[in-house]
This record gives structure tokens, C-alpha cells and sequence, in this order.
């Protein structure tokens, strides 16, 4: 069920990794990451979220974050991309959306589906095919066990490498944006993805 999309930049690197759901237990891995993310060069463009406001956060907002998106949890999933020697090196999050309910930019949401967030790989590893298991394992958990009917994105106009990747991987824009938070000049444009 899960598409199948390869990689065209390098050989595929990623079957010595695992990808999975994250553990409640593993918020210190979850918060490295994280991090980790916040802190490449695109992330002003990815995150709605900086580095020096995600720093300082104290360990229980860490735990309560991984808890409420590990293994078992229904209304969210963590997917990570786990290296042969345990270092985590991608990250995607699936919340699940319900019909009826205003979404993140305000919409009001028309059907059950989830929402990609979160997106990250390190860059020693992009291009090898993890960002694809991670969107693979995220989708597969949200038709399985989720049961939405698609699952949206939102990727910010500026942002050519992710909207690209996106669209390979088979996710196509609706026609909607929205402005994007302390930026109003620029746009966060919708893609989705059907349950097939």
C-alpha cells in the first residue's frame, strides 16, 4: 500500500536503517533531533518554531511531546529514521485532522486526514532514500491505523528542494495557501496526498 518512490541524487543508503514510531521513553533522542533540525540553514522556511525558543524548554515539555506522539497514541505519530548505530537522522509527525475542526492556519477542516509536520533528514543522509521510507511508513500508519481519508501538507514557496520532493513523491497542490505566521508576505502552499 505504502508508494513507491526512489530517490534519484544517490544510491539508496537508507535499508541499514530503521524507521519506525518513536517511544514514550526516547524524548531525549526526540529532543536532539529536533534541535538538530532547528538549526539548519532552511529551517526559518520548514518550522514555525526557532532555536533559541525550542532550547530553552524544559525536559518535561520534551517528555510530554514524545509521549503524545509515540507508539500506541492515535491522535499523532513520530516516525524516525534510526541509524545502525542509534542516532536518529530523520523525523516526520502525522497529526490527525478532524472534519470540522480549524486547522493550523485557520481553515476549517473538511474531512478526516492527517497532516504532515515536522520534516526533517539530516544532511549527511538526504537524498538516499530515508525521506521517502519516513513519508512511506508516515502515510502507511495514517490510512492503517488512523483510517483518514488523505493527508495534507503545507510547504512554504520559498522552499523549491521540499516542494519538489513533495511532488515526486506524489503529493499534488490543491490551490490553497495561507500566509505564513510573522511573514505575511509569503505563502505556505496546501498539498495532498489521497488514500489510494
Amino acid at each position: 500500500m505504502s508508494p513507491d518512490v526512489r530517490s534519484e541524487d544517490r544510491p539508496d543508503a537508507s535499508t541499514d536503517h530503521v524507521v519506525r514510531s518513536v517511544r514514550a521513553d526516547e524524548w531525549p533522542a526526540a529532543k536532539e533531533l529536533r534541535l538538530a533540525a532547528l538549526r539548519d540553514p532552511v529551517a526559518h522556511l520548514a518550522f514555525l518554531e526557532t532555536y533559541e525558543a525550542a532550547v530553552v524548554r524544559p525536559d518535561g515539555f520534551w517528555r510530554e511531546r514524545a509521549a503524545g506522539a509515540a507508539e500506541g497514541v492515535r491522535e499523532r505519530q513520530q516516525v524516525v529514521a534510526v541509524a545502525p548505530d542509534g542516532r536518529w537522522v530523520g523525523s516526520v509527525v502525522v497529526l490527525v485532522e478532524e472534519a470540522g475542526e480549524v486547522g493550523a492556519f485557520g481553515d476549517v477542516i473538511d474531512v478526516r486526514q492527517g497532516h504532515l509536520v515536522g520534516v526533517y533528514v539530516r544532511p549527511e543522509v538526504r537524498g538516499r532514500g530515508l525521506t521517502e521510507r519516513l513519508f512511506a511508513y508516515a502515510l502507511e500508519w495514517a490510512w492503517e491505523v488512523a483510517g483518514v481519508e488523505r493527508v495534507r501538507l503545507f510547504v512554504d514557496e520559498r522552499n523549491g528542494r521540499a516542494e519538489a520532493f513533495y511532488r515526486r513523491f506524489g503529493f499534488v497542490p490543491t490551490g490553497e495557501s495561507a500566509p505564513v505566521p510573522g511573514d505575511p508576505g509569503a505563502r505556505e502552499l496546501e498539498f495532498v496526498f489521497e488514500r489510494p
